[in-house]
């Protein structure tokens, strides 16, 4: 810092010297631009619905400026006249100008002097845009002055994340927050979504699992839907997740929109947190699935020529799907937010998942106990949902005592600190496969015990049960699956309806 203040002194001296004028940078700002709009605004009320979506008194960079505006958008919106003998009342003790000028004089002057309202909104862009560029230079400010005078306990990478925060809230301050909806707009909303729910492949008003008895269960991945899917170990649940995760990127179909964007027509972008698992056993998770070979043989290297082929060729169809995959562990609900906004803007995002809730840390204040950091953990999923659009379905881990009872389908008091998880998801939806706990029965071979577990086995092997404890806006129940240990694959479960009759 000494050396700062040293080199600005040597250089003010220096200009002193050469008898140069000192001149000084000023925020950005457009005085005229403000001025043509207010003046349009007051010869015209039918101007201020052209801005006020998006433009508030804040963005004005003259504080008299902000006043004239949020007192004429405070007339126009009680329905009443803003002209400027309607606003004069509220400018009379107001300080002059100048010697001669009074701010009533100066409201004529601005109606004199206004522009059509044909140009209303470009100048109330332009006023919007030099506002975000004084909020950005602020936000520079603030990171270089907090960077130079950090505490111990400030780390840099809470710095940078506060820093991320708020540019992301720059950017998206238009897009969300939008306050109160009309119902007509809401229902609006709701039709275009029942309609693209009509025209879309399984008439789904979501996004489609690939799974189609969980779809029909759920109508697929609503749209800002916290889903909670929970299991003991051991259950499938990464497995299951995975599989839903491929699905939707696979399906993925890009659409362009009238106005330059692109949207999805089918499936989604996914981003993946793999907190436990790296993204190399991921990938051989997928590979085996879709290959149809045990993950453990080809991390063994135990496969024929014909499997390194089938395994070249999957390969290359995987590896154009929009999957991401992030690996960091033990990272912050607050970083977790931040690469998720930063890949949504990068790449685009429809699907957010998280494996696993567990393993996510809040803020870490002093005193706070487990329940409390899950609470901030579930909390900011939600928000995050809400904020970014899209479903997060959250991978959690189950409580101990499932084991100690005969029946082991778990329940929603088996959550582990339950009462936050339960009560900020959409959907809580638990797998469970018997064939894993009747595997640890078997008896002696030879016996009638043996016997009578074999038939169990047979019922239960390759079945999964996904079971809907909670669901916000549909049933709750059991959705049967099948599961191909092998390969870590859940799929649809053929019924006996569903099986084709060659009997002549």
């Amino acid at each position: 810092m000494a050396q700062t203040a040293t080199l600005i002194s040597d250089r003010l001296k220096a200009a002193a010297a050469a008898d140069e004028p000192i001149t000084f940078r000023q925020a950005p700002h457009n005085l005229e631009a403000e001025q043509a709009l207010l003046g349009a605004i007051l010869v015209n009320n039918e101007s201020m619905d052209r801005v006020s979506a998006f433009l508030e008194p804040a963005h004005f960079f003259d504080p008299l400026h902000q006043q004239i505006y949020e007192t004429a958008a405070k007339l126009i919106h009680a329905g009443k006249q803003a002209t400027p003998i309607t606003l004069r009342t509220f400018f009379e003790n107001a300080e002059p100008i100048s010697p001669d000028l009074t701010v009533p004089q100066y409201l004529g002057t601005l109606a004199a002097s206004a522009t059509t309202i044909i140009n209303a909104e470009d100048y109330g862009r332009t006023v919007y845009d030099l506002a975000t560029r004084r909020a950005l230079i602020i936000i520079g400010e603030d990171l270089v002055n907090e960077a130079f005078d950090s505490s111990v306990d400030s780390p840099p990478r809470a710095q940078i994340e506060k820093a991320e925060t708020r540019l992301y809230d720059l950017a998206e301050q238009r897009k969300y927050g939008q306050g109160f909806l009309g119902f007509g707009m809401a229902l609006t909303t709701a039709i275009d979504m029942a309609g693209a729910a009509y025209q879309r492949e399984g008439h789904l008003s979501g996004l489609s699992t690939g799974l189609t008895d969980l779809d029909n269960k759920m109508g697929g991945l609503q749209q800002s839907d916290l889903i909670i899917l929970a299991g003991r170990p051991s259950m499938g649940k990464t497995a299951l997740v995975t599989n839903i995760a491929y699905n939707v990127a696979k399906a993925y179909r890009p659409e362009q929109q009238p106005d330059g964007t692109v949207k999805a027509a089918d499936g989604a972008i996914v981003g993946f947190f793999s907190l436990e698992m790296s993204a190399e056993q991921l990938a051989t998770r997928i590979l085996s699935e879709q290959a149809e070979i045990p993950s453990e043989k080809i991390r063994r290297g135990m496969i024929t020529e014909d499997d390194f082929r089938k395994l070249v060729e999957v390969s290359r169809v995987m590896s154009q799907i929009p999957l991401y995959i992030d690996q960091t562990g033990g990272i912050s609900i607050a970083q977790l937010a931040a690469r998720a906004r930063k890949l949504k803007r990068q790449k685009g995002l429809g699907l957010l998942i998280v494996d696993y809730l567990q393993l996510l840390s809040g803020s870490s204040k002093r005193g706070d106990s487990r329940v409390q950091e899950i609470t901030e953990i579930t909390t900011g999923l939600k928000a995050l949902a809400k904020e970014l659009q899209v479903p997060i379905i959250a991978l959690s881990q189950l409580s101990r005592q499932v084991e100690q009872r005969d029946d082991k389908r778990p329940q929603l008091s088996d959550l582990r600190e339950s009462g936050s998880i339960e009560q900020d998801a959409d959907v809580v939806m638990f797998v469970f496969r018997e064939e894993y706990y009747v595997e640890r029965l078997k008896p002696s071979e030879g016996t009638a015990e043996f016997a009578e577990w074999q038939q169990k086995m047979m019922a239960v092997s390759g079945r999964a049960e996904v079971i809907i404890g909670k669901q916000r806006h549909g049933p709750v129940g059991t959705v049967p699956l099948s599961f191909e240990s092998q390969f870590t694959r859940f799929g649809n479960l053929a019924r006996d309806y569903q099986i084709p009759d060659y009997g002549g």
